[in-house]
Order: C-alpha cells, then sequence, then structure tokens
C-alpha cells in the first residue's frame, strides 16, 4: 500500500523548521566530546511539539535535524550555552523544573493520538531522563563525566583517600545516630548543604577549565556530601545510618 503524501502544511512546517534548525545550529558550538543521548528516528518532526524536542524525530540523514543530542540540548531556555565546559555547571534549578513542567505539557501523550500518541510517549520519557539527571548536582556530574567514558557511579573502587575528610564524615555518621529528635538535625543540614555547594562551585571550576581529574575528584567527594544529605532526610530515631561511598 503506497504511503499518503504529506500534506502542504506539513511541508511548509517541515520547511520553515528546518531553515529555524539551520540558523540555531549553526550559531552554537557544541563540545567535541558529547555523546548521543538520542538518535534521530524515521518519524517526522510535528508541530504540536517543543521545537528542540522535534529533532528527535527528524527523517533526513546529514541534516541538522538528525544531529544527537545530549540532555543539555533539551531545555534551551535554561541551559542556552550547552553542556560545559562552554556551559556553567552549576545550574538554576527553578528554572530548569518550570522549563521541563511545561516541556512536558506539551508532550503529554494524553494530549496526542495515534502515531503522535506513540512519538509523545517517547518524548515523554526523554524529558524525565533529562530532567532527573541534571536536576541533582552528583548526578549531573556523574553524567558529565560519563560523556568522557568515566564511570563514577558504579565504580566502588572510585573512593576518596583523605584522612581528614573520611573522619569527617565518620563523625557526621555518629552524629546522626546520637540525635535524639528531628530539630537535632538542623544544624547539620545547613553544614552539609554548604559542603555540597562548595563541591558545586569546584565542579564547575573544574568542568569550565575541562579538568577531568579534577571533576572527577570532586564528584566522588560529593557523593559523600550527597548520602550524608539522604541520611539526614531519612532520618528515625535509633536507626542505623549507612554511607554509601
Amino acid at each position: 500500500m503506497s504511503k499518503p503524501s504529506p500534506s502542504p502544511n506539513g511541508k511548509r512546517f517541515f520547511l520553515s523548521f528546518h531553515r529555524y534548525m539551520s540558523m540555531t545550529t549553526s550559531s552554537r558550538t557544541h563540545h567535541p566530546h558529547t555523546p548521543a543521548q538520542a538518535t534521530a528516528t524515521q518519524l517526522p518532526p510535528s508541530p504540536r511539539y517543543p521545537s528542540i524536542i522535534s529533532r528527535y524525530y527528524a527523517s533526513t540523514p546529514g541534516s541538522p535535524l538528525s544531529r544527537p543530542l545530549s540532555h543539555y540540548d533539551i531545555f534551551p531556555a535554561t541551559l542556552s550555552k550547552g553542556a560545559p565546559p562552554h556551559g556553567p555547571f552549576v545550574i538554576d534549578t527553578r528554572q530548569l523544573r518550570n522549563e521541563f513542567l511545561q516541556l512536558q505539557a506539551r508532550a503529554h501523550p494524553d494530549r496526542h493520538q495515534g502515531v503522535d500518541k506513540v512519538r509523545a510517549e517517547g518524548t515523554s520519557a526523554m524529558i524525565n531522563e533529562a530532567y532527573k539527571t541534571l536536576q541533582t548536582p552528583l548526578v549531573r556530574a556523574q553524567y558529565l563525566l560519563s560523556l568522557r567514558g568515566i564511570d563514577i557511579a558504579e565504580d566502588e573502587t572510585a573512593k576518596v583517600e583523605d584522612p581528614d575528610l573520611l573522619m569527617e564524615v565518620l563523625e557526621v555518621r555518629e552524629a546522626i545516630e546520637a540525635a535524639g529528635q528531628e530539630s537535632d538535625l538542623d544544624e547539620m543540614k545547613v553544614s552539609n548543604d554548604a559542603r555540597i555547594a562548595e563541591s558545586e562551585g569546584i565542579l564547575d571550576e573544574a568542568f569550565t577549565s575541562d579538568n577531568i581529574e579534577m571533576a572527577k575528584s570532586e564528584a566522588v567527594k560529593l557523593r559523600y556530601w550527597t548520602n550524608i544529605k539522604e541520611s539526614l532526610n531519612a532520618w528515625e530515631k535509633g536507626k542505623p545510618v549507612v554511607l554509601v561511598h
């Protein structure tokens, strides 16, 4: 059975969309190490989707639309400069969430039918995955390192050898376990949030200067502080604290 010819409106949208993306891709530089997080499929772009998401569905090989995307490409309003070293490591998570909600509202599967519904399900999953990855400093750092072939998320050998830091972590764990009520944790939460903010600043410097070894070392430290944060948030009286590192 022969496929129906695309409508004139569809042709006009596709051509105008190509011109738009040609201008945006030529004016923006991407880091050469950014690998594909999703590649083009055989589904055509749709005017019902945010333009940046439609690039997942380009059907013309070799066109700007068929260029693979990273998680950073999905949020052009919040992350207009892209991934480090071109863009900063520290991001506005409130603005990221607002853009995430806007994108999800437009791509929600319940708003589409037929092929568009299938497309929307895939797009919604991509948006979710990108948001979950970028919203927290640790997972964001692990993602950026994974773009360079460095996996510290699953590497149990990636540990900090600094005895002073390890002693500090041990003392915090004991203080959490010794807390008699939740209010006893308030000062610890403030102190740990300061540690996380300091790590973010160091990671920002490391990724901006393309110092991957520095970024890897600090990301491992941040894993400790993030685990402490999770333990503080999940505190229960008398419950032992297990710090994964």
